[in-house]
C-alpha cells in the first residue's frame, strides 16, 4: 500500500517575512487554543490511514508541546498513525529552547525542519527573518542535545544583492552544523509580498537567474562532496534521511490536509480549506464543513501529475512498474510521443525500470515536465 500523508497547517507567525505568500497571520495568539481544539475535532471526524505527519506553517513551534501532542494523539486515534511514523515540525530557530525540543521529542516528534535561510545578516534582514545565524547554531545544538537525529535546514539562494561568495559562506556555515537534510530553494518573487512591491517600484533588483544557476551548481558540487544524496531537485539527504512525507507528494500520493488554508488530495479529488483561522474555527464550532473548494482529478490529470512530480526525484524518477500498476498500462502507452521528444532533446532518460531527468537537464527541468502536460 502506498503511503498516505497527513499535513497540519499552523497559520500563525510572530512576524511576516518579506518573500512569504503562505497562508500566515501575525498577532493572533488568542486563537492558538481555539484553533488546536478545532483541529482536534476536525481530525477526529475523519477515518482512514495516515503514514507520515507534517506540521507546516506559519510557525508550528509557536504552539505549546502539549497542544502539538493533542493533535498527534488525534491523528493516531482517528487515522491510525503508526507510533514509529515520521513526524516533522517546522520551527523558526528563535522560537525553540532545549526544554521545548525535549518536550517535542517526548511526545513522538522525530524530525525537525529549521527555516535557517541564510548565514548572512544582511540577507536575513532583507528576507525579514527575526533570527541571526548564532540562533540557528544554538537551535541545532539544542536539537541534538534533545535527541533529534533527523534535522533539516532550509536555505534560500538567488537573492537580490547575493553574491557567489555570500552563498559559499552560507553553504559552508550550514555544512559545519552537520544537518541530516538540506532544502535549497531559489527565491521566487510572489505577487502580494513586500519584495514584489519593491521590485515593481524599482527599489530592488530582480534575482539574476544565471547567478542563481551558478549557486545551484555550486551547491550540487559541495553537498555531493560532503556525502549528501541529491534525491529531489531542491532536496539533499544524508543516507537514510530522506523526507518520507514529501516523498508522498513527489510520488503523487494521497494526503489529508487539516487546518486553515490546508490542501489535501485523494486519487480523484483535490480540496482546500477556508483560509482565515477565525472562520475555520467558527465553522468547526457550528459543525460545518471547512472545505472552501475542490476540483476533480481525472485519470489523465493524475497520469500527467505523476510524471511531472516524479521527474523531480532525480535518482528514482517515475517507476515503470509503479506507474503500470497504478494506471493499468506502461508509461509509453500514454506518453510515447513525450518520451520520444524528451529523449531526443536530451531532457530525460528512459529505461525499463524508470523515466528520470538527465543530470544536465536539472537546470531546465520545467522543459521536461511540460512534455507531460
Amino acid at each position: 500500500m502506498d503511503a498516505v500523508g497527513i499535513y497540519v497547517h499552523i497559520p500563525f507567525c510572530r512576524a511576516r517575512c518579506t518573500y512569504c505568500d503562505f497562508n500566515t497571520y501575525v498577532g493572533q495568539e488568542a486563537l492558538f487554543e481555539p484553533y488546536v481544539q478545532a483541529l482536534e475535532r476536525e481530525i477526529r471526524e475523519h477515518h482512514g490511514e495516515g503514514h507520515t505527519l507534517f506540521f507546516g506553517g506559519g510557525t508550528p513551534s509557536l504552539l505549546a508541546p502539549a497542544q502539538i501532542e493533542r493533535i498527534i494523539r488525534a491523528c493516531r486515534e482517528a487515522l491510525a498513525l503508526p507510533h514509529d511514523a515520521e513526524i516533522t515540525v517546522e520551527c523558526n530557530p528563535g522560537t525553540v529552547t532545549i526544554e521545548y525540543l525535549r518536550a517535542l521529542r517526548a511526545i513522538g516528534v522525530n524530525r525537525l525542519s529549521f527555516g535557517a535561510q541564510s548565514a548572512n545578516p544582511n540577507e536575513l534582514r532583507l528576507l525579514g527573518r527575526e533570527h541571526d545565524w548564532h540562533t540557528v547554531v544554538a537551535a541545532l545544538e539544542a536539537a541534538r542535545a534533545a535527541g533529534f537525529d533527523n534535522v533539516n535546514l532550509d536555505l534560500i539562494f538567488g537573492l537580490p544583492y547575493q553574491t557567489l561568495a555570500h552563498w559559499q559562506h552560507t553553504l559552508r556555515a550550514a555544512l559545519a552544523l552537520q544537518p541530516d537534510h538540506l532544502s535549497l530553494y531559489a527565491l521566487t518573487i510572489e505577487v502580494g509580498t513586500p519584495m514584489h512591491d519593491w521590485t515593481r517600484r524599482g527599489e530592488m533588483p530582480l534575482p539574476d537567474p544565471d547567478l542563481a544557476a551558478a549557486m545551484y551548481a555550486l551547491a550540487e558540487e559541495w553537498l555531493g562532496a560532503a556525502g549528501f544524496v541529491h534525491y529531489e531537485i531542491s532536496n539533499w539527504h544524508r543516507p537514510g534521511k530522506a523526507c518520507q512525507h514529501n516523498l508522498v507528494y513527489w510520488r503523487n500520493g494521497s494526503y489529508f490536509g487539516f487546518g486553515a488554508g490546508a490542501h489535501g488530495a485523494t486519487p480523484t479529488l483535490r480540496y482546500w480549506r477556508v483560509r482565515k483561522p477565525a472562520e475555520y474555527i467558527a465553522r468547526i464550532r457550528r459543525g460545518e464543513n471547512t472545505i472552501a473548494g475542490s476540483e476533480p482529478i481525472t485519470p489523465e490529470t493524475s497520469r500527467s501529475e505523476t510524471m511531472m512530480l516524479g521527474l523531480r526525484l532525480l535518482e528514482e524518477g517515475v517507476s515503470q512498474a509503479r506507474f503500470a500498476q497504478r494506471y493499468g498500462a506502461p508509461i509509453a502507452a500514454f506518453f510515447a510521443e513525450a518520451l520520444r521528444r524528451g529523449e531526443q532533446r536530451g531532457l530525460i532518460e528512459v529505461t525499463p525500470e524508470r523515466v528520470r531527468l538527465r543530470p544536465e537537464a536539472r537546470f531546465v527541468s520545467n522543459q521536461a515536465m511540460m512534455l507531460f502536460v
